[in-house]
């Protein structure tokens, strides 16, 4: 869809979003590097490959059940440089704060970047502040860097999928769009709902310790599980075959995407990971991802396939097929 203005869908990680990076950026920033568009930057520096990742969090609310703006910074930076297979080690934080924002917000929201720091294991070696008029941001957005470094023998991007492959999907999914959405319109129900913001950089490492046969992590944040499957479908040039029955799902999270109108497949996570494992190590893998504490919901839930390569197609509870496109539009704008 061509536009002659920035719509709340180009930041929504499906198809717009999509083609803004394929038809603004790529022309002008174009290398090999870039051009692979994984989670985060693969490069060599000095026979040492890196990973290098960089994201903006503009979350409303900022204060949401199970997180808050600050430790939703700090495990998405770190989940999008292990998701290239590093070993993340360095963070930067850089601030916009609107004039006016509570002091005792603000220091709540650093110390909670402190505590997401030590339990994910990395540093923050950098950052930057900047206030700006009241009216000129919503409270507080953050950015945050990170850079991480790839064990020797590690080759993990969007492109390695390969058939035969099994997918293994680490837990529940639209915890985290859920709970925001809920917050944002104030609507309680008795079972309480909680984003499931978490580092995974350290299930990530107990994976790669017993496998080389990881070949794709991806964290299915913005765009949800369907468009994450649908880039790795097209990067991979493979067929993907999922089953709707197999896709964990708390009862409660299905009840509020039915009663709003939500498919699940497309609302963001931000403690999850898909993986996609050669077929004789997945029982192994899928046994580390189960012993972690953000893994004990984790499935199979497909297969990579040879034909229909770049479409994803789902068996649905009903035994009929569905095919799995990128999000369309923005279902929750500010969701991360």
């Amino acid at each position: 869809m061509k536009t002659d203005k920035i719509l709340l869908d180009h930041g929504s990680g499906g198809k717009i979003s999509h083609s803004l990076t394929m038809d603004m950026m790529l022309p002008v920033f174009n290398n090999p590097v870039l051009a692979e568009l994984n989670d985060g930057a693969i490069f060599d520096l000095k026979g040492q490959r890196m990973a290098f990742s960089t994201d903006t969090y503009v979350v409303d609310p900022i204060f949401f059940p199970g997180g808050n703006i600050g430790d939703l910074a700090i495990n998405g930076t770190v989940n999008d440089v292990a998701m290239c297979g590093a070993e993340p080690k360095y963070l930067s934080i850089g601030l916009i704060i609107e004039e006016g924002f509570s002091i005792e917000d603000l220091e709540t929201i650093i110390k909670e970047m402190g505590k997401a720091a030590k339990k994910a294991g990395v540093v923050v070696a950098t950052g930057d502040t900047k206030v700006v008029p009241k009216g000129a941001a919503d409270k507080i957005f953050i950015n945050t860097s990170g850079i991480g470094v790839i064990p020797k023998d590690i080759d993990i991007t969007c492109t390695k999928a390969r058939p035969g492959d099994k997918i293994i999907l680490s837990g529940t999914i639209a915890d985290h769009g859920m709970t925001v959405m809920t917050q944002r319109e104030g609507m309680t129900f008795e079972s309480s709902v909680k984003s499931d913001t978490a580092p995974l950089n350290h299930m990530v490492r107990k994976m790669l310790e017993v496998s080389s046969a990881v070949h794709v992590l991806r964290d299915p944040t913005r765009g949800g599980v369907g468009t994450s499957l649908k880039e790795i479908a097209e990067k991979s040039v493979v067929g993907i075959k999922i089953d709707e029955t197999h896709i964990p799902i708390k009862n409660e999270v299905a009840g509020i995407c039915e009663l709003l109108g939500f498919d699940p497949l497309y609302v963001a996570n931000e403690g999850k990971l898909l993986a996609f494992v050669g077929p004789d190590d997945v029982d192994t893998v899928l046994g580390i991802v189960k012993s972690d504490e953000y893994g004990k919901d984790a499935a199979v839930i497909g297969e990579v396939i040879s034909e229909n390569p770049g479409r994803v197609i789902m068996e649905t509870r009903i035994g009929g097929t569905r095919i799995i496109d990128m999000l369309a539009g923005e279902q929750l704008p500010r969701i991360c």
